[in-house]
């Protein structure tokens, strides 16, 4: 069965860093994008950061630029979010979603993990 499953999130201070892990299974997880998605309260889900599947190419919401880092290992079927110099706006549940590469329809979801930027 396929699976994604985030690791993580907690609180943390405002200027504080976190790490956010999803570990996959399931599926060949060497053909899919991996993104990381948030979602704030009483807002809608919004895309945070994508990595390619091979790992040669990256892209980050403008809120986020130079702060989150995403990275994968494909041998270990992990991806992750490195957070810095959170802020209160980065509050939300993330979401660890990956999409096939080509076939765009095929895509799974992780259950989400809290992120608290609170001081």
């Amino acid at each position: 069965q396929e699976q994604l499953v985030e690791s993580g999130g907690g609180l943390v201070q405002p200027g504080g860093s976190l790490r956010l892990s999803c570990a996959a299974s399931g599926f060949v997880f060497s053909v899919y994008d991996m993104s990381w998605y948030r979602q704030a309260p009483g807002k809608e889900r919004e895309l945070v950061a994508t990595i390619a599947y091979a790992g040669n190419s990256t892209n980050y919401a403008d809120s986020v630029k130079g702060r989150f880092t995403i990275s994968r290992d494909n041998a270990k079927n992990t991806v992750t979010l490195q957070m810095n110099s959170l802020n209160s706006e980065d509050t939300a549940v993330y979401y660890c979603n990956g999409r096939h590469f080509v076939r765009s329809n095929i895509e799974y979801w992780g259950r989400g993990t809290q992120v608290t930027v609170s001081s």
